[in-house]
């Protein structure tokens, strides 16, 4: 077994992958770019925290001392000049690994299209550039690439979900025809699992479900895994710029997360064949509609966390034990998350 340096443990993905390497039998050191709260987390005292921003090459070196293996989850989609910084951490930890005794490094990126690299949206053009940068490091290193990740709490399923809850008609522009392959985040921990077992598996390997669906699908499936119906209603065509606006006004993600999400919707997002995870246990890997029903029923890590961030939770006090509708409570979430901004930058 090894010990385990989690780079975003406290993010959707690694909240979740640490205790499941835990349960492996792994020891964790658990980092963070803020200060470590272990209270958060119900695995919260059996790890070790550490805080370490990864573009901070003295945090990181001190980080990484003493593991044998280093679980890359670090993304900076919330911010408007996100390469700069994910470029910065990935060659920090490229060049820091240099000597460490680290053997082994597993990065989570994104599914990549199969189109001209000019094409590419900004945020996939990053993950592959942080995908190469990492691969240069001085160990064995596997690179997940993962598309729309299903499970309460990660920020592409709850931008679907909160749109699928919120609008009783949605419009459709024509991208959104573009086809994906999601996957449960059950199946994504089963990969890391695996690719921690297994050191001599390098480059790159996509991680998807079963199902491939439209995005319009998928918003479809939302709807119907919350038992709500919702009408689809095709659009003439509409800018990214436009719909990028219009969805970060309509949920409570972030502005530029929602911006980075919504440019790379442009093309399909579907596993390379021959290049695709298959579990070595056997095991199905869960449909959409299976993995949003446990999403919605608190069943496994696809349910929500208390230590999932605050946005992803958003409740109007009040409205739920009146079993309003769920437009109405939708509503009411967005308008308190608004005031609550608002209010954020006038005290």
């Amino acid at each position: 077994m090894s010990h385990v340096l989690v780079l975003g443990a406290s993010g959707y993905v690694g909240s979740r992958l640490v205790p499941t390497l835990l349960a492996e039998g792994h020891t964790v050191r658990a980092a963070s770019s803020s200060e470590p709260a272990a209270e958060r987390f119900g695995w919260g005292h059996d790890v070790e925290w550490v805080r370490c921003d990864v573009t901070d090459a003295d945090e990181v070196a001190a980080a990484l001392t003493g593991v044998d293996a280093v679980c890359y989850l670090v993304h900076s989609l919330d911010i408007r000049g996100f390469e700069d910084r994910d470029r910065s951490g990935a060659e920090v930890v490229r060049d820091a690994i240099a000597g460490s005794g680290v053997r082994r490094l597993v990065y989570l990126s994104g599914l990549v299209p199969e189109a001209p690299a000019s094409e590419l949206s900004r945020h996939i053009s990053s993950r592959l550039e942080v995908e190469q940068l990492l691969s240069e490091a001085d160990c064995s290193v596997l690179t997940l690439r993962a598309g729309v990740v299903i499970g309460a709490g990660s920020t592409s399923f709850e931008v679907i979900r909160q749109l699928g809850t919120l609008l009783l008609v949605q419009p459709v522009p024509s991208f959104l025809e573009h086809r994906v392959q999601p996957v449960a985040i059950s199946d994504v921990l089963r990969a890391f699992v695996e690719a921690f077992a297994d050191e001599q598996l390098t480059g790159t390997i996509d991680v998807g479900g079963p199902s491939v669906l439209s995005y319009s699908k998928l918003l479809g499936e939302a709807s119907r895994a919350s038992g709500l119906v919702r009408l689809r209603v095709p659009t003439v065509p509409v800018p990214s710029t436009l719909v990028s606006l219009a969805t970060a006004a309509l949920s409570t993600a972030p502005f530029w997360t929602v911006a980075a999400l919504i440019e790379s919707l442009r093309h399909d997002m579907l596993c390379r064949e021959g290049q695709t995870w298959v579990p070595a246990d056997g095991e199905p890997l869960l449909d959409v509609r299976e993995a949003m029903a446990r999403s919605v029923s608190g069943d496994g890590p696809e349910s929500a966390l208390p230590s999932d961030a605050s946005w992803t939770a958003m409740r109007a006090p009040g409205l739920d034990e009146l079993r309003a509708p769920a437009v109405v409570r939708a509503g009411a979430s967005l308008a308190l998350h608004r005031l609550r901004a608002v209010l954020a930058l006038v005290t």
